[in-house]
């Protein structure tokens, strides 16, 4: 699956290209999200953006274990969408270009390292609708 959604792209802002690796992490009939309290209170997919240099599969490891604490095996891409936005935890506009990856958490090793996040386990439909975005809602709903 690839395509665009959220807001429509605004010709007075210069979007910096965003990319990032987002997993959807599925056991025993739910799914693992990350909340993130601040700056916007939003259920997100774990994951986030790729550093220099890294490849999307480190940031992938890398960002779920910083926004849940968990240990993932067996990443498939699945799809990408795109998306433009104000990133306010960043101060900058984004082209976030979201790899998606369908993943297993196979064990949970300390509470989010990262501030601000609490993981949280929820059913498919529940996650489908408390996800901030369209584009991680069309990806849980294809599950």
């Amino acid at each position: 699956m690839s395509i665009r959604f959220g807001e429509p792209i605004r010709r007075d802002v210069k979007y910096k290209l965003r990319p990032g690796a987002y997993a959807i992490l599925p056991l025993g009939g739910r799914i693992l999200l990350t909340h993130q309290a601040e700056p916007e209170d939003e259920y997100q997919l774990p994951g986030g953006g790729i550093d220099a240099g890294e490849s999307p599969i480190t940031a992938l490891h890398r960002e779920v274990f910083e926004e849940t604490g968990w240990h993932i095996a067996t990443p498939r891409k699945i799809g990408f969408y795109r998306r433009f936005c104000y990133m306010p935890d960043y101060d900058m506009w984004a082209e976030k270009i979201c790899h998606i990856y369908l993943a297993r958490p196979v064990a949970r090793i300390s509470a989010p390292t990262e501030a601000g996040h609490t993981a949280l386990w929820m059913d498919k439909d529940a996650a489908e609708v408390l996800v901030s975005n369209e584009g991680d809602r069309a990806f849980i709903a294809s599950l």
